[in-house]
């Protein structure tokens, strides 16, 4: 049975692994907040246990055995970020550190029972895909706001980023999934951008901002 610690690195590897297939155990470490001696215990045990590919001083890879294990700890994950949010009413700054708790339950009909009462969702609260029961995630194909043009409307989709800082300043400017928005301008300076949504009209976001925003051109 795998530990807390161990699925804890399998979701980093499986971050790494997406940004690129052969991981440093520095990077690694960096993700999980330790040394890199420590990683590199446990990058052993992972390949003793048959989730990585590792030589000595070469970068790792994450197999096939351990990008499905890893996506399904994140299907536990984001499941249970949804049930927080549309069952129990939890904000979508407040899901995230009670699902870290929840997704090391064992139990398998805990959450197929949780997935059919929330519907069969296909994303968490933050707009990030939930992979299957077999670990297959379907992409998306938003686009950036960054990558959008002056005139365009556009539906916010997903976060690039879903730290607390992003949520907390999203909430304060009244932006969640589901906004539609106008793009007005950008200025040439610093590349933020004048936009419109709802209420609020020539909001100006930062480029930062509109880089950590997935967002769906409409028609």
């Amino acid at each position: 049975m795998l530990t807390r610690t161990t699925e804890n690195y399998l979701k980093a590897l499986y971050y790494l692994h997406q940004q690129s297939p052969e991981i440093s155990i520095t990077d690694l470490g960096n993700e999980m907040g330790v040394s890199k001696p420590t990683a590199n215990n446990m990058v052993k045990r992972l390949q003793e246990q048959g989730w990585v590919n590792y030589q000595k001083y070469k970068p790792l890879t994450l197999n096939d055995k351990g990008v499905i294990e890893a996506a399904i700890i994140i299907r536990k994950h984001r499941l249970a970020e949804m049930f927080l949010s549309k069952v129990m009413n939890f904000g979508w700054e407040e899901v995230h550190d009670i699902a870290e708790e929840l997704e090391h339950i064992k139990s398998e009909s805990f959450f197929e029972r949780m997935d059919q009462i929330l519907g069969f969702p296909t994303h968490d609260p933050h707009g990030s895909p939930i992979p299957d029961k077999e670990g297959n995630i379907t992409p998306h194909n938003y686009q950036l706001l960054t990558q959008i043009k002056p005139g365009a409307k556009v539906e916010i989709k997903a976060l690039r980023d879903s730290s607390l800082t992003l949520i907390g300043y999203l909430n304060k400017k009244d932006i969640a999934l589901g906004i539609t928005m106008e793009v007005h301008d950008i200025e040439k300076f610093d590349n933020s951008m004048i936009l419109s949504y709802g209420k609020h009209s020539k909001v100006v976001l930062t480029e930062t901002v509109c880089n950590s925003l997935y967002v769906e051109v409409l028609k």
